[in-house]
């Protein structure tokens, strides 16, 4: 019986594949083929991962192109950024701009300005100043505006301000002609470079104290001499004695007050700037001993030493008398190497304690007087004519002509 049944069933497949072919051959389509099913699982594909060396050789190929490509942009932002200022609340490139035409360029443009690279140097000397180095004994002839730049070096601070820097070269270059029209003659030089005339140092010398600041102030020291190129002060025509010192008690000094003889344009006036210098109060202890020595009488030190003191206008000390001898108050502040003549004294057992205000002679220009003024804003000809009286400037060539032609 199960042979009968496959038998028919058999025989209905074939006859169903006969239909089939019948049906192929009417439509013309290519027969579709019967694939029985197989009794094998089917198998699903899984990709492969790469394995872990592989994984590690492309991050790092990856993170090697990010690197090659980032870099150059991330360079070229901060380049741009350091090339700008800040100006203001602004910010503007620096870089170069493309040149206007001719016809478009400004009728007055700006001045050009030397930086600190750039050497400022003094103006043309009219005649050459023959000056005796105390320490080699030489004589060197230097050209007096290249001179006055070197005095102006070594008798005022170059961190003063440029007006008083502009005051101290005229006062320099004033005396400096003054003393060659009517100073003291010598055969073999004009000035020395002590104290005895103006100190001058020369630019080895300078160059060696300052370092290297030495551009930077020697710069300044020049655009003060190049800007005051051949300025004097004069009175009545002639070069003044142009005296200077450092630090005032709050007034300058009558020349009569402190050397012999008055002249007209050295009057005390009023310094109140000098308050602020260092220089303006100073202690001094001496021993009794020390000072009757220097003095060159006889004091006892176990017994108060009776004194009188005079004073002139401005507070200085007039005339002292110590323990009967009398003394102006010049000569006692030289004998005891004192800083001002404007003193007091107070004994203490077997010393004494002298107190002085301002540092100097007081005679003419204070020099921190010259840059509390400055620093206000007063410009070197208003400086001058407030410490001498009476003046005025001149040229060397109007007053001095017979220098000006050798």
């Amino acid at each position: 019986m199960y042979n009968k049944k496959y038998k028919r069933k058999n025989t209905a497949i074939h006859k169903k594949m006969k239909q089939l072919k019948q049906k192929n051959r009417i439509s013309n389509q290519p027969m579709q083929k019967i694939v029985p099913f197989s009794n094998r699982k089917s198998v699903h594909y899984k990709p492969q991962r790469p394995s872990p060396w592989k994984q590690i050789v492309i991050t790092v190929f990856m993170v090697m192109i990010i690197f090659i490509l980032a870099v150059p942009t991330v360079v070229v932002q901060m380049s741009k950024t350091e090339n700008q200022i800040s100006v203001g609340s602004e910010t503007v490139d620096n870089k170069e701009e493309a040149k206007p035409d001719e016809e478009d360029e400004p009728e007055n443009p700006p001045e050009e300005t030397a930086t600190s690279d750039e050497a400022v140097e003094v103006g043309a000397s009219p005649f050459n100043v023959s000056v005796m180095r105390v320490s080699n004994e030489e004589v060197e002839n230097v050209p007096v505006e290249q001179y006055v730049a070197g005095v102006v070096s070594s008798e005022m601070p170059a961190e003063f301000e440029l007006e008083a820097l502009k005051a101290q070269a005229i006062a320099a270059r004033t005396f400096t002609v003054n003393f060659l029209l009517n100073g003291e003659k010598n055969d073999s030089y004009d000035l020395t470079d002590s104290t005895q005339h103006q100190v001058y140092k020369s630019e080895q010398e300078l160059q060696e104290q300052w370092g290297a600041e030495y551009h930077e102030k020697m710069n300044k020291i020049n655009q003060a001499v190049k800007e005051t190129e051949g300025q004097i002060i004069t009175y009545n025509s002639a070069p003044i004695t142009a005296s200077f010192f450092s630090t005032s008690n709050g007034y300058t000094e009558n020349s009569e007050d402190y050397w012999e003889g008055e002249v007209a344009y050295l009057r005390s006036v009023e310094s109140p700037w000098d308050e602020a210098s260092p220089e303006f109060t100073q202690q001094t202890t001496l021993t009794v001993a020390e000072v009757s020595e220097a003095l060159e009488i006889p004091l006892q030190d176990d017994k108060a030493i009776p004194m009188e003191i005079s004073h002139t206008d401005s507070g200085r000390v007039d005339e002292i008398t110590v323990a009967g001898n009398a003394f102006t108050g010049p000569d006692f502040r030289d004998k005891l190497g004192l800083r001002s003549s404007d003193f007091t004294i107070e004994q203490s057992d077997s010393h004494l304690i002298f107190t002085t205000q301002g540092y100097g002679h007081g005679v003419g220009m204070s020099q921190y007087g010259a840059n509390g003024m400055a620093a206000e804003g007063k410009n070197y000809e208003e400086i001058i004519h407030h410490y001498y009286t009476d003046v005025e400037i001149s040229q060397i060539g109007e007053i001095a002509p017979t220098l000006v032609s050798n």
